[in-house]
């Protein structure tokens, strides 16, 4: 049975380390390059995500969704090198098409930030157990039913694409024809939304079943099945990232 969720299932120190951490990771990976303004800043955090994703042997895992995101920061290389408001250093010509220094240095920083939410976001996703996630964030006082909403999101994808898979395996058994051109896939899309919307609704009606079963709405205090620990390791991880985002604060507001 698949899992429902992004997790890869590895034993590697970033694994293990607390959900709290690499959620306090992503906040610095993200703030930090806004901070200097910079695009050294945002290459540099850039490459420690890299590397902290190597580390954790997840990378692969990342490539099929940088791969969708560079046909879209692409196109906004192209846009801006060309139209981008305040153009007028040209950089090099295409046949008749000019591009501009001052709309491709802007884009690479956007293209920058974009790698830096990517890199930090799937380090935290691909490395962290959803109910493990779930239940730092309640415990330090996150209320349940968000944590119940970001719960679902962190596993909608991966249910809706096993859900798709026994869909399609329904009705190929049945002889519907799946594959071939752009009509018959179109003929065949719609036998495929029916089921999933109907298997969706059923889904959320036992899961509210299932919580309320479980006192979900009780306004008694929860416990935790697995309490996750702050080792010394995080909290050393945890005062880095804090000096980090201070330390670019100060720059912001000194330099």
């Amino acid at each position: 049975m698949k899992s429902l969720s992004l997790f890869v299932e590895k034993d590697t120190t970033i694994h293990r380390m607390n959900p709290i951490s690499k959620i306090i990771y992503v906040f610095a990976a993200i703030v930090i390059p806004m901070l200097i303004g910079n695009h050294a800043s945002a290459l540099l955090v850039a490459l420690l995500s890299f590397m902290l994703l190597l580390w954790a042997q997840v990378f692969r895992k990342v490539i099929p969704l940088m791969g969708f995101s560079i046909l879209i920061l692409f196109s906004i290389v192209v846009i801006q090198g060309m139209y981008k408001e305040g153009n007028h250093t040209p950089l090099f010509t295409l046949g008749s098409i000019v591009f501009y220094q001052e709309g491709i240095w802007f884009s690479a920083e956007i293209c920058l930030q974009v790698l830096n939410m990517l890199e930090a976001f799937s380090l935290l996703v691909l490395t962290t157990k959803p109910p493990d996630l779930i239940e730092s964030l309640v415990s330090k006082g996150l209320s349940p039913k968000f944590g119940y909403v970001l719960s679902s999101v962190l596993q909608i994808i991966p249910q809706m694409a096993t859900t798709m898979e026994t869909i399609i395996d329904a009705q190929r058994s049945r002889g519907m024809k799946m594959e071939g051109n752009l009509l018959t896939r179109i003929r065949a899309f719609f036998p495929l939304i029916g089921p999933v919307v109907m298997t969706s609704l059923i889904s959320v009606k036992e899961r509210t079943m299932a919580l309320e079963v479980r006192c979900f709405t009780s306004k008694r205090k929860k416990t935790f099945l697995n309490v996750q620990q702050v080792t010394l390791q995080d909290k050393i991880f945890q005062g880095i990232m804090a000096i980090c985002v201070a330390g670019s604060l100060l720059w912001r507001f000194v330099r």
